[in-house]
């Protein structure tokens, strides 16, 4: 073979190495895709596609017959990389949910691609979504996962745990393969994590210590959770955008997590608004902020920061060539701080607009009672009670996979208990049943849940139901 020839085998191949990435996308079609058949246009259009790197089926519904099909098309995709699999399960029977996710991480496994993004937001499936995906996570086709989102999913403690156990055997896997896993993207707000889901979720962020952007808001999380996460953050040095809005840290949260930061290098983006940081907190943070060269936005909206604390956080940011956004609203300024805070940032930052309008301001400091202990006290309070989430924000609670739906029947037999009538302290009567008097533990409610049962458990009958139903279920304590 003439030098000529080999040069334009060369050439040949190289243009082949370098075909274009393609993706094929029924993101919002509100298809519903119950069979085969319903699944065909998809079929297709994977099939078509010379060169798969994304399927978007975000904003469709898609049953275990469905998934099926479209599984078996992606066995021919081993190029793929991008599953964007958002909000696809709407209206499903939750014991589907699992079967369907398995389908389809089944058919990436069979081609053997080397997925790099996973985003299964928006699912709101419970701890048994990571039923469907498990086998999935510790395979070799998530070796190279770099995106891992998981928004609004209903995790749970329990869901965070399996999740947890997945990653680090993935971890450990591929690493005895010679292709340690480096997650750079974590996303899992609104799940519940809550300290213990957190605190099994930071032993992943701790070995990988490879994280670029974690965002875990509205997930109940104290300072217990947030120091076991600061302990992993310590490790990943290369973090560039944290997330925790509306969790609650606390001082000793914020400071632990300031002392952990200390340690990253490239932190741009930094948001702990609604964390009950208060003062003291600003104060640790704005330490941390010294050493944060590469920051550009920090939010710390509604923490009941005072003036000082204000002014140390700015004083910390004034050198940051690339800072753009300061959010400082919800916190006791009163009117005169808030002209000082705006006098001081127009001297610093110009007109950039970096701050934002402080529209929201809670009143002056002077309203405010001084830091304690006592609120560290409270806060251990807090936590020992595990505070119940609103169904309608975090999702339904599970046993085992099924859901709870909190509908009690109602036994008609109640009607027929003995009645008397008692005078109260204003000599007014009222009806007694001989049930109100007898006290039953909740186990005997679960049994026989009437109503009569339900007012003999005594004050607080729900949380006294949750707890029952967080240990005996989940085993948290």
């Amino acid at each position: 073979m003439s030098g000529e020839d080999k040069n334009v085998d060369i050439l040949v191949k190289l243009l082949k190495d370098t075909r274009l990435p393609d993706g094929v996308s029924f993101a919002g079609k509100g298809l519903k895709l119950n069979t085969a058949e319903d699944a065909k246009p998809v079929v297709e259009a994977i099939e078509a596609c010379d060169y798969l790197v994304s399927l978007n089926l975000e904003g469709n519904t898609i049953g275990v017959e469905a998934a099926e099909a479209i599984a078996k098309a992606l066995e021919k995709k081993p190029e793929f990389k991008c599953a964007l699999w958002k909000d696809m399960f709407t209206g499903r029977l939750k014991e589907e949910i699992p079967k369907a996710l398995k389908a389809l991480c089944g058919g990436v496994m069979k081609a053997k691609a080397q997925l790099e993004v996973l985003d299964l937001s928006d699912n709101a499936s419970g701890p048994i979504g990571v039923d469907g995906i498990s086998d999935f996570i510790r395979s070799p086709s998530c070796y190279t996962l770099k995106e891992l989102r998981l928004n609004n999913m209903g995790l749970g403690v329990t869901g965070a745990q399996m999740l947890s156990d997945a990653l680090l055997e993935c971890c450990w896997r591929a690493e005895k393969d010679g292709n340690p896993l480096e997650l750079k993207v974590f996303i899992a707000g609104r799940n519940r994590l809550e300290n213990e889901g957190t605190k099994a979720l930071s032993c992943v962020f701790k070995k990988i210590e490879s994280l670029e952007e974690l965002s875990i808001p509205q997930n109940g999380i104290y300072h217990v959770g947030i120091k076991a996460l600061s302990d992993a953050l310590y490790f990943n040095r290369n973090l560039k955008r944290l997330n925790l809005n509306d969790n609650s840290p606390r001082e000793m949260g914020a400071k632990a997590l300031s002392r952990a930061l200390n340690n990253v290098i490239a932190l741009k983006s930094l948001d702990l608004g609604d964390c009950l940081i208060k003062n003291s907190g600003a104060l640790a943070v704005a330490e941390m902020l010294h050493h944060a060269h590469h920051i550009e936005e920090v939010v710390l909206s509604f923490n009941s920061i005072k003036v000082d604390g204000a002014f140390a956080v700015i004083e910390a940011l004034k050198s940051k060539k690339n800072f753009t956004s300061l959010k400082l609203d919800g916190n006791k300024f009163g009117e005169n701080g808030i002209a000082k805070i705006k006098t001081l940032v127009d001297e610093i930052w110009k007109s950039k607009n970096v701050l934002d309008s402080l529209e929201e301001d809670e009143g002056s400091e002077d309203d405010d009672e001084d830091d304690n202990d006592g609120e560290e006290a409270e806060e251990e309070e807090e936590e020992e009670d595990n505070e119940e989430y609103d169904d309608e924000e975090s999702g339904s609670l599970y046993d085992n996979g099924e859901e709870i739906s909190g509908e009690e029947e109602e036994d008609d037999d109640d009607e027929d208990d003995d009645v008397k009538v008692v005078e109260n302290d204003n000599n007014t009567s009222r009806k007694v049943t001989t049930e109100e008097k007898k006290v039953v533990t909740v186990s005997e409610f679960i049994a026989n849940p009437t109503i009569g049962n339900l007012m003999a458990l005594g004050k607080d009958p729900a949380d006294k139901l949750v707890d029952e139903i967080m240990v005996s279920y989940f085993n948290i304590v």
